[in-house]
């Protein structure tokens, strides 16, 4: 399974593992769609998880933004321009027409994903792990 949550992405603070474990579900969701290989237009349910995805990692940004600006957190501005690199990406995935292509744009939003939990959650999201539980957020 592509978006299997590990002990691995933790970090050690249980709302953002509930907030990334939510992301998981949203690339599974777009994964499973990818493998039914059927002949069923599934544009409604495409749109309707991108949608989802955009509100809930702008939902997910703020929270991560105003805990590391609480505690002062040094790569905060590094942080907010993946955030905001991450989110322009879903944008211009979005403006494709995802009607015509939707097995091409699904899987593209599906590699996307998988891409970012590899490199923002294993690596720069880990980052803020041990500052934050010093601070004693858990």
């Amino acid at each position: 399974m592509l978006f299997k949550w590990k002990d691995a992405f933790s970090c050690n603070i249980r709302e953002i593992d509930e907030q990334h474990q939510k992301l998981f579900k949203l690339g599974s969701d777009l994964n499973h769609l990818i493998s039914l290989k059927d002949e069923f237009d599934r544009y409604d349910e495409i749109v309707g998880i991108l949608n989802e995805l955009k509100e809930y990692t702008s939902y997910h940004f703020n929270f991560e933004e105003q805990l590391m600006e609480k505690y002062n957190f040094k790569e905060l501005d590094e942080h907010k321009r993946a955030h905001e690199a991450f989110i322009n990406k879903l944008n211009e995935i979005y403006s494709k027409d995802i009607d015509a292509n939707q097995s091409k744009v699904t899987m593209d939003i599906v590699i996307f994903i998988a891409d970012w939990i590899e490199q923002h959650i294993l690596k720069t999201d880990q980052r803020y792990k041990t500052f934050l539980n010093e601070k004693g957020i858990f």
